[in-house]
């Protein structure tokens, strides 16, 4: 009977013990963070690629933007009209990368000056602006092109960068050709971002985190 006894008497000391005890407080748990967004500029397809010059650096984006699957347009003499035209997969024009750099052979088989390339650029320019269209301007092959076969006074290469660039949202440059920091220059002045990449095969890379692919 003594046993029996005892039972309650052990039963309430353990919930006076229970009691005493602090309580266990559960941490609240920390809402998930966002994801972090992908650092560097943003760009929007459809997009149109031009020259200004006539030189073969367009050819670079029309490889990697078809190996990449892009939506785009490829037009080395494109103008304001073309701004409106709709792309293979039917959208609007949302981006135009003018590629700077004068061929004097490039524009002789196009039969065009380099005024011609100029005034065509600078109404490109004024009618992507009008349509909010963001305006990419490239240089792509390097101080070879910007030195190539430049006799004393010509200084088409370097007309061309100064009728895109400065007009630009974004500077894409390969590293090598922004030796004497002509880009660099324009970049810090103008306040415009600048891309840069040392190999060509880079580009690729570049395309891919730039249109979000």
């Amino acid at each position: 009977m003594k046993n029996n006894r005892l039972i309650p008497i052990a039963v309430a000391l353990s919930l006076l013990l229970l009691l005493a005890m602090p309580a266990h407080v559960v941490p609240q748990q920390k809402a998930a963070a966002p994801p972090a967004a992908s650092a560097g500029p943003k760009a929007l397809l459809p997009v149109l690629v031009t020259s200004c010059g006539q030189s073969p650096g367009p050819d670079q984006f029309k490889i990697f933007l078809g190996r990449l699957k892009m939506d785009f347009i490829y037009k080395v003499d494109a103008t304001p009209a073309d701004l409106n035209a709709k792309s293979p997969a039917g959208a609007p024009i949302k981006t135009v990368i003018i590629v700077t750099g004068a061929s004097l052979k490039g524009m002789g088989a196009a039969g065009v000056s380099i005024d011609d390339e100029l005034a065509r650029i600078k109404d490109l320019i004024a009618a992507a602006k009008k349509q909010n269209i963001k305006i990419i301007g490239a240089h792509v092959e390097g101080m070879t092109r910007r030195a190539q076969g430049a006799d004393p006074g010509d200084n088409t290469d370097e007309q061309t960068i100064d009728a895109v660039c400065p007009f630009s949202s974004l500077l894409l440059v390969k590293k090598e050709g922004d030796g004497d920091g002509r880009f660099t220059t324009i970049s810090k002045g103008k306040g415009i971002p600048m891309v840069t990449y040392e190999k060509n095969m880079e580009l690729q890379n570049v395309l891919q985190a730039l249109f979000g692919k």
